[in-house]
């Protein structure tokens, strides 16, 4: 029976196609009561969709996944708590805001991956409260890891994710002050990786114009 279920589960999503990507065999199918869309869980940050991670393991399509309720104080720097980076001056799909202290705002990305490396620690960055930041960032959408202790204490490799970046990481940095010279702006300016800001370049460095605001490096 179960094989079946399986095959007929399999044959369904063979003949949906993904409203993100637009291609076939979108096995995921919107939560919400009579919402037809479908999509890859690959597909779903760039629908932006959200799928959560615990107790019935529900997804929403971008209409009707659950949003925030609470916004950020006005008047705060609009950085990212994590990766000191713009963010949106209130909450979105791609920006957030800890329902405890309502000072820290962080990306999805950044809040996603400090969540993967804090385990069972994982908790705001900046007020440090736990139990309703827990279960806010779940029912968004981020998926927690079980892991104790977190990377940075099990892994004297991985560097603590609340420290900045403060180097140039490209093959061959031209700087003439070396690697760890930055300023303010110019050709010497050190920007960060806008996906996991643990690399670094020099604008001269990556051929970057002044103009350019945000890079990525290889690896992301």
């Amino acid at each position: 029976f179960f094989v079946r279920d399986t095959r007929r589960v399999i044959q369904e999503a063979a003949k949906k196609h993904c409203f993100a990507c637009s291609k076939m065999g979108a096995t995921i199918t919107c939560w919400k009561t009579g919402c037809e869309r479908s999509f890859h869980l690959p597909c779903a940050p760039q629908g932006e969709c959200v799928t959560q991670f615990f107790g019935l393991y529900r997804s929403f399509c971008w209409e009707h996944r659950p949003r925030q309720a609470v916004q950020a104080h006005p008047g705060q720097n609009n950085t990212c708590s994590i990766c000191l980076e713009t963010v949106e001056d209130k909450t979105s799909f791609k920006t957030m805001v800890c329902p405890a202290c309502q000072d820290a705002r962080f990306h999805r990305h950044c809040i996603q991956r400090l969540a993967l490396h804090a385990g069972v620690c994982f908790r705001c960055p900046c007020c440090q409260n736990q139990e309703p930041f827990l279960m806010e960032m779940l029912t968004m959408g981020i998926r927690i890891s079980k892991r104790l202790p977190p990377s940075w204490e099990s892994d004297p490799a991985v560097e603590a994710l609340d420290q900045r970046q403060s180097r140039c990481d490209t093959a061959t940095c031209l700087c003439p002050g070396g690697r760890k010279h930055t300023e303010e702006e110019g050709p010497w300016e050190l920007l960060l990786c806008s996906s996991c800001a643990a690399e670094g370049t020099h604008r001269h460095c990556s051929s970057l114009e002044s103009s350019t605001s945000s890079w990525e490096c290889k690896g992301c």
